[in-house]
């Protein structure tokens, strides 16, 4: 059979069987002139109603994908744009070249290693993966209020003009008073921009103060993206190590000309800076004229009770750079996220997003900071820090049972534990083999500036994944790794 529902879907058949249609037409399986099934043949073999498939039918009429001779004989209108009797035309209408885009490229990110998650991780039954939320928390109702709110007449007056390099005063002044000061950071509005997620933070960032030559001190481990995008605009990097305390003040670190660090807890293994660290990155930033990058890429839901102030709380002479995100406390697809930084970078930075973007979506923009300011932020967050708490004691318990000695923070906070298997064990291996037992992990080995050479640890995340499933996939992991 051509087309096909799914009667289990949330979405409608009528818009099932439409997009199966629209999708078979421009992918060149049904050319122009083609007779589709009859609404009465079409309506028997997917056991729906006639009427849905005649009501699918007229409307791919008046969309110009069908023509009809009558109520029950359609046909693909010939003609289409992109499509021929033949299948789709080239884009231009030309033949494919053999032209040499390699030698073009001035950056080649396509060559950088990311890290990598099954696209439909979702439909595994032990998503151990990081960063990513369980869908069934977060509070839909309240945020399509937000929307419709934000659609109101009045709203969209405001919202749907083009604001150029302008933010949303709204967001901006819900970020400025709700969320900045349970971090400790207090700012106006001319230290606040608006940024299409993190990423988009640090790459406006690195864009702006980074250049061949440039030196850039990483955690080592640390996040991979960061190093990707400080790489790419021709910055040396210089890694720098762990201890309990977090990251470490080396001679190295003393060279660099900016420091990117993620003190609240550490990205990949959640240690959290030390006071006397901070403050000691503090003073080496302002004697050796260093400007730091601080992440604070899960500050709202990681579970550390009594959680320590930002970097850029104690920061009196304007040296750290805070990039904060609403992707792990809200949704990642949001994208959206924030600089705070001082007013002079601030407004260049804007100027350059201008060039990119100009800005964040305003239709998303006005839509969060509703979110926020009606009390649903801080309700679901305060719902995340207790299913989170509870995911967590159940997974340490298990992890304390089936795979000893493995972690290797055991206090840490964040919502995911850093693993280290012995010497021999290969993650990446692990977690091919562990897909087929329907367990998702992430190998870890991206995040050293030496992957060969780490490729024995792996992350365990927690926020995607029902408290109850915990231990059996706990076990299912247990069951892949090397006995002596």
């Amino acid at each position: 059979m051509l087309f096909s529902i799914n009667k289990n879907s949330q979405t409608s058949i009528q818009e099932q069987l439409r997009n199966t249609i629209v999708a078979a037409i421009l992918n060149g399986q049904l050319k122009g002139g083609v007779r589709l099934p009859s609404t009465r043949r079409l309506s028997s073999d997917l056991s729906v109603s006639r009427t849905t498939v005649v009501l699918v039918y007229e409307k791919l009429v008046e969309d110009g994908f069908l023509i009809s001779a009558n109520r029950s004989s359609f046909r693909v209108r010939e003609g289409l744009p992109g499509v021929s009797r033949g299948g789709l035309i080239q884009e231009g209408g030309s033949e494919k070249t053999s032209l040499d885009w390699q030698s073009r490229f001035k950056k080649k990110p396509g060559q950088q290693s990311n890290i990598v998650k099954p696209a439909n991780w979702q439909d595994y039954k032990y998503p151990f993966v990081y960063g990513q939320p369980d869908p069934v928390l977060f509070p839909l109702a309240a945020w399509r209020e937000c929307s419709r709110q934000a659609m109101s007449e009045l709203a969209m007056r405001e919202w749907t003009t083009d604001a150029f390099a302008q933010d949303d005063p709204q967001l901006v002044n819900e970020i400025r008073t709700k969320l900045l000061p349970k971090r400790g950071i207090y700012a106006d509005e001319s230290e606040i921009l608006i940024t299409s997620g993190a990423q988009n933070a640090l790459f406006l960032i690195a864009a702006q103060l980074m250049a061949r030559g440039t030196v850039v001190g990483v955690e080592d481990p640390g996040y991979p993206d960061a190093r990707n995008i400080f790489s790419i605009q021709g910055a040396e990097l210089v890694p720098i190590p762990l201890d309990r305390d977090g990251a470490c003040l080396s001679g190295k670190a003393n060279a660099c000309d900016y420091l990117f660090l993620t003190p609240s807890h550490h990205s990949p293994t959640n240690i959290r800076m030390s006071e006397e660290r901070k403050t000691a990155f503090l003073k080496m930033a302002s004697l050796h004229d260093q400007i730091i990058i601080e992440d604070d890429y899960e500050s709202d839901i990681h579970s550390q009770n009594n959680p320590s102030l930002a970097l850029k709380a104690l920061d009196q002479t304007a040296r750290v750079i805070y990039v904060g995100s609403l992707s792990k406390s809200i949704f990642p697809g949001l994208r959206l996220g924030y600089i705070v930084a001082d007013r002079v970078l601030i407004s260049e930075l804007r100027a350059f997003r201008r060039l990119m973007l100009r800005h964040a979506p305003s239709n998303n923009q006005r839509t969060t900071s509703l979110f926020i300011a009606l009390g649903y932020h801080d309700t679901y967050i305060r719902k995340l820090h207790r299913i989170y708490k509870e995911r967590r004691e159940i997974m340490k318990d298990c992890l304390d049972k089936d795979l000893p000695g493995l972690c290797r923070i055991p206090d840490a906070g964040g919502t995911s534990f850093w693993m280290q298997g012995d010497d021999v064990m290969d993650a990446e291996n692990l977690a091919r083999r562990a897909l087929e037992k329907e367990v998702v992990i992430e190998p870890g080995h991206l995040h050293f500036f030496e992957p060969e050479k780490n490729r024995n640890f792996f992350r365990l995340g927690f926020s995607s994944i029902d408290g109850a499933r915990i231990p059996d996939g706990i076990r299912a992991i247990a069951s892949l790794m090397p006995t002596e």
